[in-house]
């Protein structure tokens, strides 16, 4: 009996790579959503993951949209008082 062939398989494994980029893609795009529309979801990812909080900052710096950072911390320490 000849071996079977492995192209199938190399198929089903491509499928399942371009699905989970697909949906890694479409997951951080839905995080990067919320996080842009709503001051409480990024206070709640400051206490979380502020590693991801301070990613969002810096793509948004990088793209000359300045000033959500600054805003965040006033309006946080202004809740806080």
């Amino acid at each position: 009996m000849p071996p079977k062939p492995l192209a199938p398989l190399a198929k089903k494994l491509m499928k399942g790579v371009i699905v989970l980029e697909l949906v890694g893609v479409f997951g951080a795009y839905g995080l990067f959503h919320m996080m842009n529309n709503s001051r409480d979801f990024r206070n709640t990812m400051n206490r979380r993951l502020p590693s991801v909080l301070e990613v969002y900052y810096q793509s948004n710096e990088w793209a000359g949209v300045y000033g959500i950072r600054e805003g965040d911390h006033q309006a946080w320490s202004a809740k806080q008082d």
